[in-house]
């Protein structure tokens, strides 16, 4: 693709590199058939290559973003499966994360999405004011007919993670020091095999604490050493998402000098993420953080840590407990895993080794809907494609939904009764931690 950008313009890091992204681009259009709005609206302008075209012209002319460039950047799910698709390489994700902060300074939102976006960016990255808001939407469900359908949305995720919590309320890795001597963390550094940092999380803690929980412990059933390293929250990919560019650094800054103080202190074999799109964004700390001169050094050496959980537990020799009865596992393929991490197979794989049977789900690399905020913020598209993942997943009469991200199993959860959890809930059951208690009712456990 021909790019004009001015000499000014290109000596802006940001822009420069979203010239060399456009300048990938062939226009071949690959991409419109695995893009999830795309199929839903058949709007060229709801696909990759038209979004490429709209960012183009807006970061070209440095001008103010329109009401139509937002209206179908807002659509796209940073789904990521246009990279997948793409044969030329086109890196999709750093031009829109561009484009998103491009409009969060040029262009005056209503009134009504201005507020909204403001709560979710203060309350979702912190697990506190997060359980305070479900707490909220609890008591105010009975009116719920007359709220806003954005609003409407939260109270159907609080009442829907209400019915399936474990019995404990409030996950061990909430608030431990990595230096505290937690039964639950600690293990002796001389006898570990691995010394890994857990990112603790902002909204999972809140609704499936039981997936940290089952992480420690199966890590620690194998030797592993974890630790949570004070300071670390949320990874800000929620609100670096939103195009707030600011928070979003703020809290990564947090999570990583948090970090290099474990590495310099006991050193950091891997930093492992349980919701695979706060995974993705480690990942690209190192890209995010490339022009800071503080940050720069410290963000790749987390990136180059940062492993999803599955990662860690394939290089481990799983320890089979006593035989588990049969139950076939629908594996949903979380888009910032598959995608954004090119990590598809491997899950599936280490389910398959620990005694399950594995059903591939059709139209596997249409995203779900969740994608961070956007089902609260796109409620009408992100229900569609629900509406169509849930028809895929029941159509093979699994047992359980199996996935790696917390957004997708509160999102899938709100369209079917068939119960869904965390992958690793299922790799600790299978070495000899508890059944996952939304699995306990299954026809054959």
């Amino acid at each position: 693709m021909q790019t004009h950008f001015s000499l000014a313009r290109l000596a802006d890091p940001d822009v420069a590199d979203s010239d060399r992204i456009l300048r990938a681009c062939v226009h071949c259009g690959f991409c419109t058939a695995t893009c999830p709005t795309y199929l839903l609206t058949g709007d060229e302008l709801d696909g990759p290559r038209g979004r490429i075209y709209l960012a183009k012209d807006m970061l070209e002319k440095d001008r103010p973003a329109d009401a139509t460039t937002v209206k179908h950047l807002d659509r796209c799910l940073t789904c990521l499966a246009c990279m997948t698709t793409c044969p030329s390489g086109v890196n999709y994700m750093h031009l829109v994360d561009h484009a998103r902060r491009h409009i969060e300074r040029t262009y005056r939102r209503p009134l009504h999405d201005r507020l909204m976006r403001k709560f979710l960016a203060f309350v979702l990255p912190d697990a506190g004011r997060f359980r305070v808001a479900l707490a909220a939407a609890r008591a105010i469900r009975p009116f719920r007919r007359v709220l806003p359908v954005r609003v409407r949305r939260l109270l159907e995720i609080a009442r829907r993670e209400r019915t399936q919590r474990a019995p404990t309320t409030r996950s061990r890795v909430d608030t431990v020091d990595a230096r505290a001597a937690s039964p639950l963390l600690s293990h002796a550094r001389s006898t570990a095999i691995k010394r890994v940092a857990l990112l603790p999380g902002c909204v999972q803690p809140a609704l499936r604490p039981q997936i940290n929980d089952a992480t420690i412990r199966l890590l620690r059933r194998h030797g592993v050493e974890v630790v949570i390293a004070s300071g670390t929250g949320c990874c800000g990919a929620l609100v670096h998402h939103l195009g707030k560019e600011n928070p979003a650094r703020a809290q990564a800054r947090a999570d990583i000098d948090a970090w290099s103080r474990e590495i310099d202190d006991g050193g950091l074999d891997a930093i492992i993420v349980t919701a695979s799109g706060c995974g993705t964004m480690l990942k690209d700390y190192g890209f995010i953080f490339r022009n800071d001169a503080a940050y720069a050094h410290k963000a790749a050496q987390v990136s180059v840590l940062a492993r999803d959980v599955t990662e860690v537990i394939a290089g481990l020799a799983l320890e089979a407990a006593v035989p588990l009865p049969a139950v076939s596992v629908a594996y949903h393929s979380a888009c910032s895993l598959q995608h954004g991490q090119n990590l598809h197979t491997l899950p599936q794989d280490l389910l398959r080794k620990s005694g399950f049977t594995v059903l591939e789900v059709p139209e596997g690399h249409i995203c779900c809907g969740s994608a961070g905020t956007y089902s609260l913020l796109e409620p009408e598209m992100s229900t569609r494609l629900r509406e169509r993942k849930v028809r895929n997943l029941e159509a093979l009469r699994p047992d359980a939904i199996a996935t790696g991200n917390i957004g997708c199993i509160t999102q899938i959860a709100q369209g079917t009764d068939i119960p869904i959890v965390h992958t690793v809930e299922l790799l600790d059951w299978a070495t000899g931690g508890p059944s996952p208690l939304r699995i306990a009712a299954c026809p054959h456990s």
